[in-house]
């Protein structure tokens, strides 16, 4: 059977669904001028500052496209251009999508709650299809071609299309970093001076940083969220391929291909069952669970089919049933890190609710509960990350490891289209409220939007863990090409490259909570300028100047992300070149420990103050405006930089390391420098 056919019929296949979701998104009307125009300006800021972000990146885009054509291979050079511009490309229909998708469901909940659960699902559908089509078809297409032109060596066309995955992860260290950049400065200066310091809703129309945090829901949580799991998508592929191409030639290349096509096929297949019924006039628990069964009827519809289809799947290309046991002990570490996050994150958990109940108590009591909350989380992950990665080398040998991270993102269309739904139904509760649309209807809207919440926490989660094991993939396919049979701490240039990657950590979320705490003074003076000095605007007579405050978080942001950006990129050359290969993977084995731990906890503790401060807002605790929800808000900004810039970021972080490492690898070899 010609399973490479199979792999391009599913990629194919998920475009057009991609498409088909789409028009079923731009059927829907804007139903009144103050939610296209609201629509409007968020889709312009949006636009303006991707396209900005995209244009910025040129320069690098560049320089590092010269640099692999003339001390690499020309044709790497090509697969990362490839590469960066698919992500690109990705990540820009996905926000396209979500700005076009969140008016329309503010629209839909006027009238049906099921309608609007559809349409906002249909927008995150297409964002997770877009990025599974492009992505394995551009894997998959230029690794043939590549394939056609070395005459059939497996292994140098294996090395060659790593540069795709190159190209992905340099768009997605940029759009994670830059899009949290800009969100967090938004939503920190929207809350600090709307909520806390006017007392005015979260989404008051009065609020110049309205439209601002709205378009960084779309460029932070859609963009920069596709562009990281299209990331992890590839390299996790890049990593079982080397390995495969190295044990099993060309039927090793083959199978992770394969095993993305089942993956694809089979979220096309759950997508199409997340649907709900309007039935009885429902309130707001009985709406967020009938939204909440719907997604989990799709995601296990997709998780059964992907299994059962992948088992037999192995058996007849590879014949090894330990490596379908590895596959496996991937997509359940999926399931079980989705739990345990949903676990520690949601509302209706014990850990958000001691949280909430700290508020009361103080400020002091908040911040630390909600540390002590994501470090407990992040143990506890760490545990069942390490196990699955025992059970993957147990059952299928190194070749298992990476197929384990190929297991785990093999549902990815429904993870993508399910996390895509949460940003869409943030926009559109914020829609809503300025649009003035009702009670009834911001009742809805925000029904959908707490189950966005939950989705969102959840899929940071899931998206930390595909981290970790994508990178020890790299790191595993790193090891076999400059024959790493142990990292030796004995050695003192491997000893400083451990220590040094286990710093980078601590540098690196430092930068990132720094550009946010930059990036979002400037917003706070700005939206305090704006209602101290244009007259009528806390009357409603006035509108805001929200132009202004979208520049301010573009520039914020592009400016910001460089240092950080720049740092992950240059930590594994600098130490390749100057302590040699080993040292690199001492410092590739230190900064994923580290990384993994902090993203994790910082993922869980922010996401858990967000959603005690939601608790309270639901009317426990004394409700809004009471002193233990002025308490909450505060832990809520700190957790606002924790779960949506520095905790993503690490994510890249350690991913780019591993990609330019294993580029660079050859390099190393052929210096000597081992």
């Amino acid at each position: 059977m010609n399973y490479f056919l199979l792999v391009i019929i599913s990629g194919v296949a998920a475009l057009i669904s991609a498409f088909l979701f789409a028009r079923r998104v731009n059927r829907e009307g804007f139903g009144t001028p103050e939610v296209a125009e609201i629509t409007g300006a968020i889709r312009e800021g949006a636009v303006a500052f991707l396209s900005r972000e995209y244009k910025s990146l040129v320069l690098f885009i560049i320089v590092v496209f010269f640099v692999l054509f003339f001390f690499i291979e020309k044709l790497t050079a090509v697969s990362f251009i490839a590469g960066a511009f698919s992500s690109a490309l990705a990540g820009y229909i996905g926000m396209m999508m979500a700005t076009s998708a969140n008016g329309r469901t503010a629209n839909a909940a006027r009238g049906s709650f099921s309608r609007a659960v559809s349409i906002a699902f249909a927008g995150g559908a297409v964002l997770g299809m877009s990025v599974v089509g492009l992505g394995i078809l551009g894997l998959t297409i230029g690794y043939l071609l590549l394939l056609h032109h070395f005459g059939g060596d497996v292994v140098k066309a294996v090395e060659v299309v790593t540069g795709f995955s190159f190209g992905a992860s340099s768009i997605a260290l940029f759009a994670r970093v830059g899009g949290g950049i800009y969100t967090k400065a938004a939503d920190v200066g929207a809350d600090l001076v709307g909520k806390v310091e006017s007392g005015i809703p979260e989404d008051d129309p009065r609020n110049p940083a309205v439209i601002a945090d709205n378009v960084g829901d779309c460029v932070g949580d859609t963009a920069g969220m596709g562009a990281d799991l299209f990331e992890s998508y590839i390299a996790s592929t890049i990593g079982a391929m080397t390995i495969g191409a190295l044990l099993y030639g060309a039927k090793g290349v083959m199978l992770p291909l394969a095993v993305r096509g089942i993956g694809i096929i089979a979220s096309i297949i759950g997508a199409l069952f997340v649907r709900t019924k309007e039935g009885k006039k429902l309130d707001f628990q009985e709406q967020t669970a009938l939204t909440r069964r719907a997604m989990n009827k799709g995601t296990i519809i997709t998780w059964t089919i992907s299994a059962i289809a992948i088992y037999f799947l192995i058996k007849a290309i590879i014949g090894d049933i330990g490596i379908f046991y590895a596959v496996l002990a991937g997509l359940i570490a999926g399931l079980i890190i989705s739990w345990l996050t949903e676990h520690y994150t949601s509302d209706k958990g014990a850990p958000v609710q001691e949280i909430a109940n700290s508020a009361v108590k103080g400020v002091g009591g908040t911040i630390l509960s909600g540390i002590s909350s994501g470090m407990e989380s992040a143990s506890i992950s760490l545990v069942l990350i390490a196990g699955a990665i025992f059970l993957a080398y147990h059952f299928g040998g190194l070749y298992g490891i990476p197929m384990a991270a190929v297991g785990l993102l093999a549902p990815l269309g429904m993870v993508l289209a399910i996390d895509g739904y949460g940003p869409i139904t943030d926009n559109a509760a914020g829609i809503a409220e300025m649009a003035g649309l009702g009670a009834e209807t911001r009742a809805r809207t925000e029904a959908l939007d707490s189950v966005g919440n939950t989705t969102a926490a959840v899929n940071k989660g899931f998206a930390i863990g595909t981290a970790v094991f994508t990178a020890f993939a790299l790191f595993s396919a790193y090891a076999q090409v400059i024959k790493l049979k142990m990292i030796d701490l004995l050695s003192t240039p491997v000893l400083a490259g451990f220590l040094i990657g286990g710093m980078l950590t601590l540098l690196f979320c430092a930068l990132t909570l720094k550009a946010v705490g930059k990036a979002a003074y400037r917003m706070v003076n700005e939206v305090r300028r704006q209602f101290r000095e244009i007259a009528g605007l806390m009357e409603g007579k006035a509108k805001p100047d929200y132009k202004r405050c979208v520049d301010i978080s573009t520039r914020g942001a592009l400016r910001e992300m460089v240092l950080p950006s720049l740092l992950a990129v240059a930590a594994p050359l600098v130490i390749g070149f100057t302590l040699g290969a080993r040292a690199v993977g001492g410092l590739l084995v230190g900064s994923i420990l580290t990384a993994s731990l902090f993203a994790i906890m910082m993922a869980n503790s922010g996401a858990s103050w967000d959603n005690a401060k939601k608790f309270i807002e639901a009317g426990h605790l004394g409700g809004k405006g009471s002193p233990a929800h002025k308490t909450a808000v505060i832990g809520d900004t700190l957790g606002d930089p924790f779960k949506d810039t520095s905790g993503p970021s690490l994510n890249i972080l350690i991913k780019v390391m591993s990609i330019l490492s294993l580029i660079f690898a050859p390099i190393f070899i052929k210096m000597g420098l081992l």
